[in-house]
């Protein structure tokens, strides 16, 4: 009877339930391996989970925006910012103009809302107002609302939250920012600009923080006096009827000038056909959900190539303990497919329980953060909105890399011979030859884009052209940062190879750590690769926030050095009854030093500031330009410093900076016209204390000669500056850029030096006394400055401005200080690489325990043969160092060589900046760490076991 070797029907089907149930039972078996499996692919699934979950809450939907924005209501009718009567507005949002031709009409008037309300609904008016309350001698800002808060209508709108309604005109309610913002209890007294009020209850709006500093106050509370002076479109309208309002209504109320948030509207929205007016631009925000889809894409997907790569070691270690049952499954007649689905059973068993356990962690997790953040009185997030499609691609991404890290070690034990298998049960290293072949290619392409990508950033010299190249300049950089990546992945098998073919002259444990890596680079690959990924990651954030934060600092505008306050000692008096102006008042500088350090301990040093006469005459249409610009009770005359020609800035028609590097385009008053307070008076010690340096002998040689210390070389020719005087009643057309300037009065040569300041502040340079007299400037005691030790609290700040207020005698003073650079880039950079080394650390860690169970046989062998138990600690850390050494090494240069490349060909290139320390920290701080806690918390000692035959 011949042989019928054609497949039995169900074949596939009865090896595929034979594979599940063979890799459930090893599941069962090794609990621990299989529990950190599922811990790797789950949490990158929930992370992506909880991401998405919190993006679509913080979107509100239609029925929250009803609830939130109208309560019960039908619709609002509020002032819609439009310049013509073609303008319609966002469906959604009454407050966004959502479709314009863009033209200015200059016959169009606005409607008042009130006066475009429909008949046959309840109006209940709502009023924004803009208090005041007195605080020390200053007067502080707060919001006010005007509104029957607790009206039926609003329930969804306002709740109350603690307290009772108010029974008199007195009583008002309030949010919980106003009553900790000044330490107010129910039933005690606070006086504001419309009167004096007692809260008795906290109110919360749905549509603001419970942090705001609010006044809730009935229709009638408010004095007609205070009323007038809020503006026209901070009244809106609620209306309460059965009719809803309708999309054309909406149209005719925009036609007007007005916005209406209709709820029939907000459910029902118009077609895009209906929200679009003729000749208007049209906006496709496709392009815009496509590229948030993609970048969430993109950082889900190389967070799961990190955990895919250490469940691959995982998997690795596991099919080498199967490799003898494996064997014997062949050796029964299974085909080389049913063997290798057995593992790849396991990855698609423990990759389902992980994305299901992960998905539900992740929405669980975001769910809790926003009901906590809902119930903190926080408007962020608008209520729990699951994201099912990218909840979905979080939960395939994540099954496909636990599928695939387990295909790898499948396909090598399917691979290896029958006979070595049941002989040896370790399974041959594959040689690598075709994935360091392909890495290769990948490096070299890498190499070609990323050298594209530079090549064609520098090529175009006109800003405008560099503008219009950076999407293909930027695609062309990430796009070889990603083959980078990908091609040291490849090669990582060979350059473990490479590094430990010569290790005789290392220590025992490094020896035997390196020998290890190199005969199990199934389980070593994977490891480097996973920290490689990481370290590329981190080392890419550190140099692009790094130039980020440089270029901040090149774009800051300083009102002064860092911590510094400029308060002026002259200040406006108050108009008379009439509309006449009154002399301006002269504040005492000892005073005004004394009452501030009083208020603020921070206080290092303060010094009073010497300039030109101030600015002290009348402008308008009728001014009459007959008087002098100057005279003996009146100053018109400004000063500023000539830039000569060849030393403008060189600019596009589009305004644009030729060469940010160019010296002409940097450094103190570049960007400014002319400036008060520009020009001081004072030597050598007044020149250290505002720009932060010290003058050298020339330049106190040449200021003692009665030349001029300028902050930037931009201003000086041949050794000379030109002092201006300009008339500030006058406005001219600038020739060179088209600019509104002042007519110049006065022109002054006088010798000139140039001394840059620490950084950009706004003074064009220093006279000396003596000078400033024979120029007759009229100089004066102009401004107080204050040095400050450190950045004041709000408190401090607050009784700094009362203290100012005081002596001022103008409540509205303020006190501000420069903040300089924000320091939480500072932060961020170690924050970066605290993260990548928790990532390394944990990668490194996974590995080494991996590499301790693998060779556990070779651990009781060195024992038995009178190696010290100190052997294994020491080989743990040295393969953690090895792994997380090589890693972090070579993603570092994976990711700082194209994080400068993009900087450089963006319009971050004048700031290009390398975090040498922390990139120091991640390759050698980081790995060196990571060996520390291997030896520690690795056990010097095995249990007591035997090993088995043949084993």
């Amino acid at each position: 009877m011949p042989l019928d070797l054609t497949p039995a029907p169900g074949g596939r089907r009865s090896s595929f339930r034979v594979a599940l149930r063979m890799a459930r039972r090893d599941i069962r078996r090794h609990r621990r391996r299989s529990f950190l499996i599922v811990l790797l692919i789950m949490l990158p699934v929930a992370g992506m989970t909880g991401a998405a979950t919190l993006y679509q809450s913080s979107l509100r939907t239609p029925e929250e925006i009803v609830r939130y924005e109208l309560g019960n209501a039908q619709a609002r009718f509020v002032a819609l910012p439009v310049v013509n009567g073609k303008s319609l507005q966002d469906p959604l949002n009454d407050a966004v103009v959502a479709s314009s031709p863009g033209n200015v009409d200059p016959e169009f008037v606005a409607t008042p809302p009130e006066e475009v309300l429909p008949d046959g609904y309840e109006v209940l008016p709502l009023r924004q107002l803009q208090l005041t309350t007195r605080v020390g001698e200053a007067l502080v800002s707060l919001n006010g609302v005007q509104v029957d808060a607790l009206h039926p209508v609003f329930a969804g709108k306002f709740t109350l939250l603690d307290g009772r309604a108010p029974e008199s005109g007195r009583e008002v309610l309030v949010s919980r920012g106003m009553l900790e913002r000044f330490g107010l209890d129910f039933g005690e007294e606070f006086t504001t600009s419309a009167g004096t009020f007692v809260p008795v209850g906290i109110l919360r709006d749905s549509s603001a923080s419970d942090n705001n500093s609010v006044v809730y106050l009935q229709p009638g509370q408010v004095p007609a006096t205070a009323l007038a002076a809020e503006r026209p479109h901070s009244l809106s309208y609620y209306l309460v009827g059965p009719e809803p309002i309708g999309w054309e209504q909406v149209r005719e109320a925009n036609s007007r000038g007005v916005g209406v948030l209709s709820r029939s509207v907000v459910m029902d929205p118009p077609p895009m056909e209906q929200r679009v007016v003729p000749g208007a631009q049209t906006w496709d925000t496709s392009a815009e959900t496509w590229t948030l889809y993609g970048t969430f894409g993109l950082l889900g997907a190389l967070a799961l190539l990190e955990v895919g790569l250490l469940a691959g070691a995982a998997f690795a270690v596991g099919a080498k303990r199967q490799v003898r049952e494996l064997a014997l499954l062949a050796a029964s007649g299974a085909e080389a497919p049913t063997v290798r689905s057995v593992v790849t059973a396991g990855g698609l068993w423990l990759g389902s329980i992980a994305v299901v356990a992960g998905a539900a962690l992740g929405f669980a997790g975001a769910a809790a953060a926003v009901l906590w953040v809902r119930a903190a009185g926080s408007a962020r997030l608008a209520g729990v909105h699951p994201d099912p499609l990218l909840t979905s691609v979080a939960m395939v991404m994540g099954l496909c890399a636990c599928i695939l890290s387990a295909l790898a070690p499948a396909n090598l034990v399917a691979r290896q011979a029958l006979l070595g298998a049941l002989k040896s049960g370790r399974a041959p290293a594959g040689s690598g030859r075709r994935a360091s072949i392909v890495g290769t290619v990948l490096l070299a392409s890498a190499a070609g884009l990323l050298a594209a990508g530079w090549l064609l950033g520098q090529s175009a010299k006109d800003p405008d052209r560099q503008a219009e190249q950076l999407p293909l300049v930027a695609g062309l950089l990430i796009t070889g940062a990603v083959l980078a990546v990908a091609g040291l992945v490849l090669l990582t098998g060979w350059l473990v190879g490479v590094l430990t073919s010569r290790t005789h002259w290392l220590s025992l444990p490094l020896r035997m750590a390196a020998r290890d890596s190199a005969r199990n680079r199934g389980r070593t690959v994977p490891a480097v690769a996973a920290v490689l990924a990481a370290a590329t990651l981190a080392s890419a954030g550190l140099v692009l926030a790094a130039s980020q934060q440089a270029a901040m600092r090149e774009n800051h505008w300083w009102s002064a050095l860092e911590n510094q306050v400029r308060l002026p000692l002259e200040v406006d008096a108050p108009f008379l009854a009439g509309g006449g102006r009154q002399p301006s008042v002269a504040v005492n500088p000892a005073e005004l030093s004394s009452r501030v350090g009083q208020a603020v301990d921070a206080v290092a040093w303060t010094a009073t500031i010497t300039s030109p006469a101030s600015i002290d005459c009348d402008f308008g249409p009728g001014v009459d330009m007959s008087v002098p610009a100057r005279t003996e009770d009146s100053n018109c005359l400004m000063y500023s410093l000539a830039v000569p020609e060849e030393h403008r800035c060189p600019k596009t028609p589009q305004r644009r900076v030729v060469d940010p590097k160019d010296w002409r385009c940097r450094g103190s008053m570049i960007r400014e016209s002319v400036s008060p307070r520009g020009i001081v008076v004072g030597g050598e010690e007044e020149i250290r204390l505002l720009l932060g340096t010290d003058a050298d002998a020339e330049a106190l040689e040449v200021l003692d000669a009665g030349g001029m210390v300028v902050t930037n070389p931009v201003f000086v020719r041949d050794g000379k500056t030109t002092l201006l005087g300009q008339d500030v009643r006058t406005q001219l057309r600038s020739p060179s850029d088209g600019s509104m300037v002042h007519e110049t009065v006065t022109s002054t040569v006088l010798p000139a030096v140039a001394v840059e300041p620490l950084e950009a502040v706004p003074y064009y340079g220093f006279i000396s006394p003596r000078t400033a007299e024979r120029l007759d400037l009229r100089a004066e005691p102009a401004e107080l400055l204050v040095q400050l030790d450190r950045r004041p609290t709000a408190a401090e700040a607050d009784a700094a401005a009362a203290a100012v207020a005081g002596v001022y005698q103008q409540p509205g003073a303020g006190f501000w200080v420069e903040p300089g650079i924000s320091r939480d880039n500072q932060w961020m950079f170690w924050l970066i690489v605290a993260a990548s080394a928790l990532i390394t650390l944990s990668a490194a860690g996974v590995t080494t325990g991996l590499a301790l169970a693998d060779a556990r046989n070779d651990h009781m062998t060195l024992a038995g043969v009178g190696a010290s138990p100190r052997l294994r600690k020491a080989l743990a850390a040295a393969q953690a160092l090895f792994t997380s050494g090589l890693g972090a090494a070579l993603g570092t240069i994976a990711g700082a060589v194209p994080a400068v490349l993009i900087a450089a060909s963006t319009e971050m290139r004048t700031a290009v900046e390398v975090p040498w320390l922390q990139l120091l920290a991640l390759m050698l701080a980081v790995p060196t760490m990571g060996s520390a806690l291997a030896w520690v918390f690795t056990r010097a000692a095995l249990p007591a076991s035997r090993r088995a035959l043949g084993a």
